[in-house]
């Protein structure tokens, strides 16, 4: 006996039993089969699936966890051994046959099923498995992704995706990456299978599902890049027909897109209360306004490619997408992005805005709050004001080349734009701008960069 178990949890500093140590998730496969009962009937089980899910060790492993909260399995193997397996809370044990030495890939293979339901956030809304009038979707930031299939569910541990999902006859199964075929063959029962691949690592939270009627277009964008987009029934998504002019303008300021497909996912209103950057697919509550397709979009760079690194990093995510938006309005005849950090500004000291530094969020109930969101993006204005446009439109592109399908935290990023400030008095202006708009409390003294 040489192995320990690995941690159940990675002790981030918002969600410290969220992920697992031990190991690192390559690449998930899971086979869904949805069955929900009739009008008036109860299906006990309406979902069974089977994840297979390749990773490897990071230690001598004695045991390890994943994630996963209401749904019942009925067993494990590990490398096609029989593994014992215990369920407490939001965690599976299990525990190999044989312990496995660090550096060794192995394949975890986990049948269960269950009604899979919401999770409410700490800020009171809900992610995890949603039903409106069209049918469900799976919603996964931070942590609902849970609800539907086992894993390691930190930003951290991000892998490749094969999903397949086997739906009820005239439903259709829409999730991220690319479809095998967008008209699958029924079965003899009626019932049809989609499969769906994302060859790009992935964060979990960025994963998602929808079964139901939704109405399938495709297209291309200038680049040739494959658009699919799935609309509830009487949605009117006119807009999306701006998505290859969203992207080309996201591609001339952010770079090469690093996705191998896009498009969008609208939901009808009521199903969910906001939109996600799932990942070549965001999700809408219903037809979205160009500026929220932006910030989405935007996203598929800052937060997707480049994850942060725990949930205290968030504001590297939604500050770099909200900014994104102050920008295209500057591009396209609407207020500058400094009328945008100026009016900001003005607020009172006591607003919303100002009710923490954004890099120190103090709960996980101010993850999707106005300081990461605004004053995350008033932080990335006072870069551009540092370094000058052509230096700045460099970190917008270098950024997320440099750190492309993987994780960051805020002292990588600050370290980065330092590298790009011309003098030493920049730099030393950069570091006292970290200091009064990433972490001070309460606003900040001056609207000029480096005071």
């Amino acid at each position: 006996m040489h192995g320990t178990p690995g941690a159940a949890g990675v002790l981030d500093p918002l969600f410290p039993r969220l992920g697992n140590g031990g190991y690192d998730v390559r690449h998930y496969d899971l086979a869904l089969d949805w069955a929900p009962a009739r009008s008036g009937e109860r299906a006990e089980q309406p979902l069974r699936g089977t994840a297979r899910i390749t990773s490897r060790a990071t230690q001598n492993l004695s045991a390890f966890n994943l994630d996963l909260k209401g749904l019942e399995v009925s067993s494990v193997t590990v490398d096609g051994r029989p593994a014992r397996y215990g369920q407490a809370g939001t965690e599976l044990t299990v525990r190999p046959e044989e312990e496995l030495d660090k550096g060794a890939t192995f394949r975890t293979t986990v049948a269960y099923a269950g009604r899979p339901g919401p999770l409410e956030d700490a800020d009171g809304s809900e992610e995890g498995w949603l039903t409106g009038k069209a049918g469900t979707v799976a919603l996964g930031e931070p942590s609902g992704a849970m609800t539907w299939f086992p894993g390691n569910h930190h930003p951290l541990d991000k892998a490749t995706y094969t999903l397949r999902a086997t739906v009820p006859e005239g439903q259709r199964a829409v999730s991220g990456g690319e479809p095998e075929t967008l008209k699958p063959k029924p079965r003899a029962d009626g019932r049809t299978t989609w499969t769906w691949n994302s060859r790009r690592p992935m964060a979990s939270f960025l994963t998602t599902l929808a079964i139901g009627r939704y109405e399938l277009s495709t297209g291309r964008a200038s680049s040739e890049l494959p658009l699919v987009n799935a609309v509830a029934p009487g949605e009117d998504a006119e807009v999306l027909e701006r998505l290859p002019e969203v992207l080309d303008w996201s591609v001339e300021r952010f770079g090469a897109y690093p996705f191998d497909s896009y498009g969008a996912l609208v939901l009808d209103p009521g199903t969910a209360g906001y939109a996600l950057e799932t990942q070549t697919r965001p999700v809408y509550p219903g037809a979205p306004g160009v500026g929220l397709v932006v910030h989405e979009t935007a996203h598929q760079w800052f937060g997707n490619s480049v994850t942060p690194r725990t949930w205290q990093d968030i504001w590297l995510s939604e500050g770099f997408a909200t900014y994104a938006e102050w920008l295209w309005e500057e591009d396209h005849d609407g207020p500058t992005a400094q009328s945008t950090f100026d009016r900001l500004y003005a607020t009172s000291e006591d607003a919303d805005l100002w009710a923490f530094p954004p890099a120190d969020p103090p709960g996980p109930d101010d993850l999707f709050s106005d300081p990461v969101y605004q004053r995350g993006a008033m932080t990335l204005h006072q870069v551009r004001r540092l370094l000058g446009e052509d230096r700045f439109a460099r970190l917008l592109t270098g950024w997320p080349k440099k750190y492309a399908y993987g994780n960051a935290r805020t002292a990588d990023f600050t370290a980065y734009a330092e590298s790009l400030a011309p003098d030493t008095a920049t730099r030393e202006a950069l570091t006292r701008t970290w200091a009064a708009w990433l972490r001070a409390e309460g606003k900040p003294d001056s609207a000029r960069p480096g005071r």
